[in-house]
């Protein structure tokens, strides 16, 4: 059985109401949590695809502003040379690079929207896959089934995503902080 079907699933699903309908939930959170994990395994993929989309159309609005420079560059050579009409052509060329520059822009903003989009997404996935495991360590132990739990940690992560390792240390800025903020 499948419980979800999109990635907001994961995020909106209430884990309680699950597994109370569920006849073995210690199986059950085991299930979920499988499927969570390849949730958050495409998520990553996304977020690393649309990050490197967006890099790249980073990088072509660079060498745009480079082209309109030296096109601008170019028509002050021909007037600083007496040709006018040399000119006039190099910043018809600067102008196109303008607008394409232009267009290009608007792509990079969609680029960031849906790279801010997709990592929210992601830290919401993770945020529910660390609650399942709690679910699942409080199910354990109620079941009394150590050997399960000894063998199969939920608190046990896979391979860190970059994403997961820029959260520990965003945690671990903020407890910095509010120890500050206590004199500690």
């Amino acid at each position: 059985m499948s419980y979800f079907s999109r990635l907001t699933d994961i995020v909106t699903c209430n884990l309680t109401h699950l597994l109370n309908n569920a006849e073995d939930p210690v199986t059950e959170i085991e299930q979920i949590i499988s499927e969570m994990k390849e949730g958050i395994a495409g998520a990553n993929r996304s977020v690393k695809t649309a990050s490197s989309n967006e890099q790249t159309i980073q990088q072509e609005l660079s060498d745009y502003e480079r082209q309109i420079f030296q096109w601008k560059e170019a028509a002050k050579n021909a007037l600083a040379l007496g040709d006018e009409t040399e000119a006039r052509n190099s910043l018809v060329r600067k102008q196109e690079v303008e607008d394409l520059k232009a267009g290009l822009e608007q792509q990079h903003q969609a680029a960031v929207a849906t790279c801010e989009h997709l990592t929210t997404t992601l830290h919401a996935l993770e945020a529910r896959l660390a609650e399942a495991r709690r679910k699942q360590l409080e199910l354990t132990e109620q079941a009394g089934l150590s050997e399960t739990s000894s063998q199969n940690p939920p608190h046990a992560t896979d391979a860190e995503s970059p994403m997961t390792l820029s959260r520990s240390e965003q945690i671990d800025s903020e407890l910095a902080e509010l120890k500050r903020e206590l004199g500690q």
